[in-house]
């Protein structure tokens, strides 16, 4: 199924021929944009359930937004997970969801890493509940969360070469030995 992208945080020209930013109608979103102007966020509505808002924040800003989200009200991690883009730059895309309880409200928040330096920060700090979340996506895509309190593998075996969730890591096999096969009666 499709999604569908309605910008919520388009920019206008104003009159004197700059460009003026529109920001999100949410008041907890309204508050955050006016705090990061360098965020941009989105409204993706997708066939089913409600508009979800979306907002690209930069490596770098990634914590302080959290913070400041946090202290507005987005009080609850849900969860973090990498994708691969394989041709896309950035490549890789750290995908965060976090929840306020009063107005209910969510949001996802995305984070672009380049290929040559697959880094972010840990948003442990903020939300302690992202620690095996970030083990994780370390794991299985070779993202490194900068100031994670222990980033070492929690899904594969140590001795494990690669990163068997990104789209360029080969399929491989692993035999499968079959002791006698049963027959139907």
């Amino acid at each position: 199924m499709s999604e569908d992208h309605s910008t919520s945080d388009a920019t206008a020209e104003g009159t004197d021929g700059q460009t003026e930013r529109t920001l999100p109608a949410h008041p907890l979103l309204h508050g955050l944009a006016e705090a990061h102007p360098d965020v941009t966020f989105e409204t993706v509505l997708s066939g089913v359930g409600p508009p979800q808002d979306v907002a690209t924040v930069s490596r770098d800003g990634l914590v302080d937004f959290l913070a400041d989200a946090h202290d507005r009200g987005y009080s609850q991690f849900v969860d973090l997970c990498g994708v691969d883009y394989l041709r896309r730059r950035p490549r890789y895309e750290v995908v965060i969801n976090v929840l306020c309880h009063e107005p209910p409200h969510r949001l996802r928040v995305r984070v672009g890493v380049p290929h040559d330096d697959p880094n972010v920060p840990s948003v442990t700090s903020v939300f302690p509940g992202a620690n095996f979340y970030e083990r994780e996506t370390y794991d299985l895509f070779g993202i490194v969360f900068t100031g994670h309190p222990d980033l070492t593998r929690i899904l594969l075996p140590d001795d494990w070469e690669g990163h068997p969730l990104r789209k360029d890591h080969s399929v491989g096999s692993v035999p499968v030995h079959f002791k006698h096969a049963h027959k139907a009666s």
